[in-house]
């Protein structure tokens, strides 16, 4: 897929509607010296481009009943099933993310659960129904912290 080249302008709405997804258009258009209008059509632009993905809210998962957050790694017992794995694994609330990875496992997943009782539940009832032959799991402790993505500096564009 061709790389779309960002240009000043957009480099720099990037980087303010990343720290703040909630930031007014105006407000942008004022830092970058813009119309309102053109910072829309900007990020409809970046929108249609597949740049921006979409925007959410990130919610505090202790503060809403989940203390456990665990990474795990999956290993099916039938590789072929890989495309009803995955959407098995859509339908569980819990797995928030999931990836193809370079390495041992076959999938790599992060969950979130009420605390380490029912992330046991969720292996035991959710997980290993699907196939998987074993899993390896880690669980965070805390995160450090969780930031964007640098924009690169190297394809700027006047």
């Amino acid at each position: 897929m061709r790389q779309y080249q960002l240009d000043k302008l957009d480099r720099k709405i990037l980087e303010m509607i990343v720290n703040n997804a909630r930031i007014p258009f105006l407000e942008v258009a004022r830092a970058c010296n813009v119309s309102g209008a053109a910072i829309h059509q900007r990020v409809q632009k970046l929108t249609a481009q597949g740049i921006i993905k979409g925007s959410e809210f990130l919610l505090d998962h202790d503060k809403i009943g989940y203390e456990t957050a665990a990474y795990m790694g999956l290993f099916l017992i039938d590789p072929g099933n890989f495309n009803y794995v995955v959407e098995k694994l859509r339908e569980i609330p819990e797995v928030v993310e999931c990836h193809f990875t370079t390495g041992q496992y076959d999938l790599f997943i992060k969950v979130f659960a009420r605390n380490n009782q029912h992330l046991l539940e969720l292996i035991h009832k959710r997980l290993q129904p699907l196939g998987l032959s074993r899993t390896e799991t880690l669980i965070s402790f805390i995160e450090i912290f969780h930031k964007p993505i640098p924009l690169n500096p190297e394809a700027e564009t006047e």
